[in-house]
Order: C-alpha cells, then structure tokens, then sequence
C-alpha cells in the first residue's frame, strides 16, 4: 500500500469518531440507568420492582397501571450519540424526562457522571441542569420578548452570569450555529429552522456534559429539517457532547446515531449500530421497524468485502476503511476499474470491495 495510505483513518473526520468512540465505550459511561420504570397510575402497596417484572403488562394494566417505561438498561458514553426511536407512544419521549429527572422514575438505578442521580436533592438537580445538561425540544419554547442574543443568553442570565460575560458566551453559540447578524432579531422574525437554532444555541451556551434532544427537528419542514441534521452533525463533530437524541424517523437515526435504541410498549428491544439492527435484528418487529431502509446507507465495508487480499501498491484512491459505509465509498468504488483495498483501524488490508457487491447492496433493502 502507498505511504500516502497509512495515516488515512488518522487524518479524517469518520476515522476521529471510531477512534474516540471506541475508547468511549471503554470508559465509565457519563449516563447510564439499570431496571428503569415509570408507571403512572395508583400503585398498590408494596408494589416492588421484582413484583413488577413479574406482572405482564395485562395484569398491570388490570390495576389502572400504566407501564411506560419497563426495565430498561442504557448506557451513553462521553462524546456518544445516543438515539431512542420507536413509534408513538412507546415511551421514548418518557424515557429521557425520567434520565433527566423531568419526572421521577419509579423503580430503578439512575447514574450520571458516576453519582447517583435518583439521590440528588431539588437544588442539587437544578443545579445540574443549570450548568451540565441541555435539553432541546420539539417545540422551541423561545421567549418572544426576547431577542435572539437574549434568549440564547437566558440560561446564563438564571445562573446569575453578568451581563458582558453572557453575552459573549452567547454570540460564540450563535456564531456556532450559524446566525450571526440576526442576534437581534425576536422569535416571530425568523423561520422555523432558524428558531431551532436558536434553541440548540440556548441548550449549548451552558456547555452541558450531557444533551437531551426530543426530536428536535419533527416540527420542520423536510428539507429544513434535512439541513438541520446536517449542522447537529457538523456541531458534534466539533463539540463531542454525549447525547441522548429521540426520534421515530430511521433516516435521521441513521444520520445521527453512534448506536440506536428501539423500543415498543416501553420496553428496548433491541439496542446496537445501525448495521447492527438492519442485518440482524432480534425480533421480527425490529425486522419490520428496519424493512425498507436501503442497506447501503448502514452496511460498512466489512460486512460487504470479501477476504481476498488487496494490492499492496495501490494508491490512497484505492483503499477505504472497515468501518465506513458503502454509500459513502460507492463512488471511489465506481471509479476504479478493479476492486477497492479494506483496511482495518490499524491501516491493515483485509479485504477488498467489488463493484458487483456494492451495486447489489444498493439494489436491496433489509426485507430483501
């Protein structure tokens, strides 16, 4: 392999994540939660966790018992996002207020950066709020009193910052979000898409250790919405938050997502990448969930390359890395006139893709 080849993983923006999020996942998670529940309703005495996971869902629902949240396990890792999707009313939106504390959980363990947060007391928790986690919403919840320097600075204006100090904080978020020159502009004078920058700014001028996003962008319109992702990715890349992001749409879980959660009367069942889900789903409704997804958007060149081993003296345009995805590399694939060299994180061939393999993949879908 071309000298030009070896630091290829090193020197690009997809390698830096698999590098920082496989070192993640080797850390103690900044949030994480074991056996959660939340059921609404009049609980009977002595209703007890074990008790619970005992009970079907029928039987509960036989007491006036709603079990919205039902025993789940997560863990988000620092600089991790995070995605929870399932349809309406699968408790995704319950989830992260109960990982928030925005309503209590009933049973459970509840951990942030290693402390136990179901311990933390009202001051404490707003507290936390305050100053280590953003929340982003679908609906944007600005202040239409309030320029846009004044909303995003609001935050900062509770936790008692001085003016000056706030908004200069502020102008480096609506720089970063890209609304600089419109700082001075009310809520009813911007677009939809602007005004959710103005609510990611405002949840990002705190400089939150963990950030909630409730579907953040559902309320768009597709293309802005479509462009909205665009600069959250961008925005991570630069920021490295951990991030617990909700959604029911799998494109945009795709575009987003280190690792995906899906749930289903409250309950995850299944939780990994999306390649993952798509190729071998654990039961036949993530089977369902993920039917029409076109492989090529989450299947990575080592689910496609055969064993075969590359030229070694090829150029840096004929190799690609292990864990990038096919639609990402088709095009260099196209371009050259034999198969494309695979290297591992280590700049080691281990296989090849073949333009037969990656036309086939973009023709199928995870039904096909």
């Amino acid at each position: 392999m071309d000298s030009t080849a070896t630091n290829l993983s090193a020197t690009t923006p997809a390698g830096d994540a698999a590098n920082a999020a496989e070192a993640a996942n080797a850390a103690e998670p900044v949030l994480s939660c074991t056996g959660l529940w939340k059921l609404f309703g009049e609980l009977p005495r002595g209703l007890t966790r074990e008790r619970a996971e005992a009970m079907p869902r029928e039987e509960l629902a036989e007491l006036g018992i709603l079990a919205a949240v039902r025993s789940i396990d997560i863990q988000v890792h620092e600089g991790e996002t995070f995605v929870i999707m399932g349809l309406s009313g699968s408790g995704k939106s319950t989830t992260v207020r109960c990982l928030s504390r925005l309503i209590e959980p009933t049973f459970g363990e509840l951990t942030f950066q290693g402390a136990n947060l179901l311990a933390a007391g009202e001051r404490e928790l707003a507290n936390l709020r305050r100053h280590k986690m953003g929340m982003v919403f679908q609906h944007f919840a600005l202040l239409p009193h309030l320029d846009v320097l004044g909303n995003v600075a609001f935050p900062l204006e509770v936790q008692g910052v001085s003016r000056a100090e706030r908004e200069q904080r502020a102008m480096k978020m609506i720089e970063l979000v890209g609304l600089e020159g419109r700082e001075r502009n009310f809520p009813k004078q911007l677009s939809g898409g602007q005004q959710q920058r103005v609510g990611i700014a405002r949840s990002l001028v705190v400089e939150p250790d963990v950030w909630f996003l409730d579907e953040p962008f559902s309320a768009l319109d597709p293309l802005i919405r479509r462009d909205m992702q665009s600069e959250f990715i961008k925005l991570q890349y630069r920021l490295h938050k951990s991030i617990v992001f909700i959604t029911h749409d799998f494109d945009e879980a795709i575009r987003v997502a280190d690792r995906i959660a899906i749930m289903k009367d409250g309950e995850i069942v299944q939780c990994g990448t999306a390649e993952q889900l798509v190729t071998r789903p654990a039961t036949d409704y993530v089977k369902e969930f993920t039917r029409d997804v076109q492989r090529a958007k989450v299947m990575s060149a080592s689910a496609l390359m055969r064993s075969d081993a590359p030229r070694t003296d090829a150029p840096e345009s004929a190799f690609v890395r292990a864990d990038e995805r096919i639609a990402d590399v088709a095009q260099k694939v196209f371009d050259n006139d034999g198969p494309i060299g695979v290297v591992d994180a280590s700049e080691r061939p281990v296989g090849t893709l073949h333009r037969d393999d990656v036309v086939a993949c973009f023709l199928s879908t995870a039904d096909s």
